[in-house]
């Protein structure tokens, strides 16, 4: 979990994961939109990332309050076609802050597939937002449609490399005119 003021681990925590009831809630009823209802053992639910890890972290007797499931940006159909080409898969339409929930959810789960298929997702696509970063027409023709699919570490990925390079062209210009 980040710092609790800051804005993109907030916005992480509110992302909803799919959540099992495995037991009868008096009341609760209002979470699946049947104000005054009781929530039965069974239901399913989406519920914010922080709610669903504390409800699911926090047994009453023999078993947890919810099982989670994990999230619809996390589902194997994702997972295959980044395996397949990372670069070509749109991260920002999955989750804008698709590592961020991805490393909060995995927290919660052992899924060292899952682990592995990101890391290298992120070592790919990190090379590739290098290059766009660097390029003077990198964010125009081509590149455009992928730096469209960062998350939002990503962006920041960018804007950090982007930043550095034009740094790193007026520190050069600045020597070349003292030369």
């Amino acid at each position: 979990m980040g710092s609790y003021y800051n804005i993109d681990a907030i916005l992480t925590d509110a992302q909803k994961l799919p959540c099992t009831f495995e037991l009868d809630v008096p009341g609760l009823g209002f979470v699946d939109g049947n104000a005054g209802a009781d929530m039965k053992k069974g239901s399913q639910v989406s519920l914010p990332l922080w709610l669903g890890g504390y409800l699911a972290l926090q047994p009453i007797g023999p078993s947890p309050i919810v099982n989670l499931d994990l999230p619809a940006c996390l589902a194997p159909r994702v997972l295959n076609a980044l395996k397949a080409d990372p670069k070509t898969v749109d991260l920002r339409a999955q989750a804008a802050y698709f590592y961020e929930l991805a490393a909060r959810t995995l927290d919660l789960f052992e899924e060292d597939e899952i682990v592995e298929v990101l890391s290298e997702t992120f070592k790919k696509r990190a090379g590739e937002i290098a290059d766009h970063a660097h390029n003077a027409q990198g964010a125009l023709g081509e590149g455009a449609d992928f730096l469209r699919g960062l998350d939002e570490m990503e962006r920041q990925l960018f804007r950090a490399a982007h930043d550095s390079s034009k740094m790193m062209r007026l520190w050069m210009g600045e020597l070349k005119k003292k030369a």
